[in-house]
């Protein structure tokens, strides 16, 4: 903890000090939610009690920039209310580094961005940073860049242990190795992005370790006509998975938006219950998935991943006034395959709803409410009792304070 302030204000010093030839910024973020939850991510059961947890997210977020480099440090400490002593006697609740990165200028179309950092593409589908999370998502990597007209982005990463003298990986994350490759182009009223991704899954073959590798091949495209927004994404999987199982699953979105309203359809394939031969269910790796298949994160949120795939369909408003914002969410959820024997693909019907009220340009406050009305097919994939209400309900304070700039 000690050591993480000296380096800030180390920072901070050198920064200012070259405050007349460059950009530098000191910000903060203090966000804590309290979460009333009964029957979120997963089916209440009767007579269950509600529960009720606070978190917070409190971030240092620190940026330079001139003619030659860009940098970025970010350090972040996420709890839960009351998990820390009041007299705290050590430090294993010391801030974390969420980002420290350095970006190199070679020229003005040419770069170099490496370390810890935040990987975001088009919607968040296949890479976002997860910001709803209080602990977010950050990669440690390396991305080369090209803009200009065209945009072209390839990052490489590769994960060990702190054990130097062999070459095992064992977590925490998903991937020991990855590549992408990442190209965007806009005209007028369009754009077209396209992704190749390369995740390799580390598994032991007696006492070597190897990857199998999966790839993820596609893009999204939008397009404005008069007054409606078009958007389409059409992602293919295939490769091995980390079972041995060989992959084949595809991603679908079509995704109209006309001034307040947003009418959408999502496909996500899955594997049905009796799939032995093949692995079916398209996984969005690392994407913002709170964003998009409902906010009680009932699929692909820690869970729902290899299973039996999802059709959203959906219809969302937003309404802006002055300082407040108001958001409903409708989605209806089938499953992609076949959940069991005789059983309905119908999985639900939630209801997101929300209220931001921004009270000054540091300052928001933003309450919701979601309910899930669930089919008896959800009870097979996630247990509990569909009859009873499941509710999960959410008030957040965000403060983001400019210390310097």
């Amino acid at each position: 903890m000690k050591n993480s302030g000296i380096t800030v204000l180390v920072l901070v010093i050198m920064c200012v000090s070259f405050a007349a030839k460059a950009q530098f910024s000191l910000t903060g973020e203090y966000r804590p939610r309290t979460e009333l939850s009964r029957g979120y991510k997963s089916l209440a059961i009767e007579d269950q009690k509600a529960s009720l947890i606070t978190s917070q997210r409190t971030r240092l977020n620190a940026m330079f920039k001139n003619e030659y480099i860009i940098t970025s440090l970010v350090l972040q400490d996420v709890r839960q209310w009351g998990s820390q002593p009041q007299l705290v006697g050590n430090e294993d609740y010391a801030l974390s580094v969420h980002e420290a990165w350095a970006e190199v200028l070679f020229s003005p179309r040419f770069s170099l961005k490496a370390g810890r950092q935040e990987v975001v593409y088009d919607d968040h589908r296949i890479f976002g940073n997860v910001g709803w999370a209080q602990q977010a998502r950050s990669h440690d990597m390396a991305i080369f860049k090209y803009e200009d007209d065209i945009k072209l982005h390839f990052g490489v990463a590769h994960n060990e242990n702190n054990d130097i003298t062999n070459n095992i990986y064992n977590g925490p994350d998903a991937y020991k190795d990855l590549q992408f490759l990442w190209f965007n182009k806009s005209w007028d009223n369009s754009a077209l992005s396209l992704m190749l991704l390369n995740n390799g899954v580390p598994y032991m073959q007696a006492d070597e370790q190897k990857n199998r590798y999966g790839q993820t091949i596609g893009g999204r495209y939008t397009t404005l006509v008069e007054e409606v927004k078009l958007a389409g994404n059409l992602y293919w999987q295939t490769g091995k998975h980390v079972s041995g199982a060989k992959i084949s699953a595809l991603n679908v979105l079509f995704e109209a938006a006309y001034k307040n309203f947003v009418a959408g359809y999502e496909r996500l394939s899955g594997t049905d219950y009796n799939e032995t031969e093949k692995y079916k269910s398209f996984t969005p790796l690392y994407g913002t998935n709170h964003k998009f298949n409902g906010f009680m994160d009932y699929f692909y949120v820690g869970s729902h991943i290899g299973s039996v795939g999802l059709n959203d369909i959906y219809l969302k408003y937003k309404y802006t006034k002055d300082q407040f914002v108001f958001d409903a969410h409708l989605h209806y959820f089938g499953a992609a395959a076949e959940v069991a024997p005789d059983a309905s693909n119908y999985l639900g019907t939630e209801l997101d709803l929300s209220g931001k009220w921004i009270v000054n340009p540091f300052t928001s406050i933003t309450l919701g409410y979601s309910t899930m009305f669930a089919g008896d097919s959800m009870e097979i994939l996630k247990g509990g009792d569909s009859s009873v209400g499941q509710h999960w309900a959410y008030l957040m304070l965000s403060v983001t304070p400019s210390f310097i700039k």
